[in-house]
């Protein structure tokens, strides 16, 4: 094993590195979003490869708006590509920067084809900036893919959706021991200007003696710009969360980035996060798939951006909140609802 290896094991990356490789950590999770404005339907897919003394084992995930279908599993098999983008769990999920299937039985699945990439800019860090050169981070985020066309279907519960010309984002999220004590996620196609894009992750990063927090906000305007908030001291993000409502404001010397976004909590999902260690998942986020959000970009005091969808997804993360809400609904708390083991 080469320096670079051992240096990227921690979670880390070097400037110019390359994030969307699996590090080897206890956790490499892969997201995607599929927003397809005309008929105002939203899918996700998800896959969390993760690591314990016994090997690797895989949180899998399908979940559609306005339907509200919801199916996740916990696979006993999971790959994540150290070479490449890339992540698979036996034949119930594979994926690869072009297509992603998905097949959690005959009411859950999914095939897509991903084309005309618009990908994060090739720059000296990722989404989670110069915190990617920081080892041992419980949490790191990197969204890759800020536009796509997706080409394919979906089987959600009864129905059968086609996803041609959906608005597709991706991105990676990965750390060493799961997920933060408490977490904030946004992401938002299906505005007036089909180009922009708008994602933010924020949390309680740690490691050592360091633990704060931190919020990352990016816009990608409909001329393809790329803009980035969330540098401690050069461009913080002040964030105010709940459970219904995402406030946030940030600012550097030129340009400044408001966010408001809302939902109702009965509409919400509940997603599952995975214990590594444990070889479990337990409920952990509040998701909301068809959620409103607003955001102004100015440069200086002039707006160069602003527009609103009605197709944002919109996250809260905390496991106690997450069981607070399973068990308001009827479920118990933890995961013992969910299916057995795919083989």
């Amino acid at each position: 094993m080469t320096s670079l290896d051992r240096f990227r094991a921690t979670g880390a990356d070097l400037p110019f590195g390359d994030p969307l490789r699996a590090h080897g950590v206890a956790m490499e999770g892969y997201f995607w979003r599929f927003t397809q404005p005309d008929s105002g339907r939203v899918v996700i897919a998800l896959i969390g490869v993760n690591r314990s003394e016994q090997g690797s084992w895989s949180t899998l995930g399908l979940a559609s708006y306005p339907n509200g279908f919801l199916r996740t599993a916990v696979h006993p098999e999971g790959f994540a590509d150290p070479e490449r983008f890339g992540a698979t769990a036996g034949t119930a999920f594979r994926a690869t920067e072009d297509r992603v299937t998905v097949d959690l039985g005959p009411d859950a699945k999914l095939d897509v084809a991903i084309s005309e990439h618009r990908q994060w800019p090739r720059r000296s860090f990722g989404g989670s900036s110069v915190f990617h050169t920081v080892p041992a981070l419980n949490q790191y985020w990197h969204p890759w893919l800020l536009n796509g066309t997706a080409h394919g279907t979906a089987t959600l519960g009864g129905e059968a959706w086609s996803l041609d010309g959906a608005q597709v984002y991706s991105e990676k999220n990965w750390g060493k021991g799961g997920f933060p004590e408490a977490w904030w996620w946004g992401q938002a196609h299906g505005f007036a200007e089909p180009g922009a894009c708008v994602a933010f992750a924020g949390g309680v990063v740690s490691t050592g003696k360091l633990h704060t927090e931190v919020t990352a906000v990016v816009v990608r305007l409909p001329n393809g710009q790329v803009m980035r908030l969330g540098n401690p001291v050069v461009s913080p993000v002040r964030a105010r969360v709940s459970d219904e409502r995402w406030s946030l404001h940030g600012r550097s010397a030129q340009i400044g980035i408001e966010i408001e976004g809302n939902a109702a909590l009965g509409d919400a999902h509940v997603l599952p996060v995975p214990l590594p260690a444990e070889q479990r998942h337990v409920p952990g986020a509040i998701e909301h798939l068809g959620g409103r959000l607003h955001v102004v970009v100015r440069r200086r005091e002039n707006i160069i951006f602003s527009g609103e969808s009605a197709l944002a997804g919109l996250e809260h993360g905390g496991i106690d909140r997450a069981r607070a809400e399973v068990l308001r609904r009827g479920g118990t708390g933890d995961d013992s609802d969910a299916p057995p083991l795919l083989g």
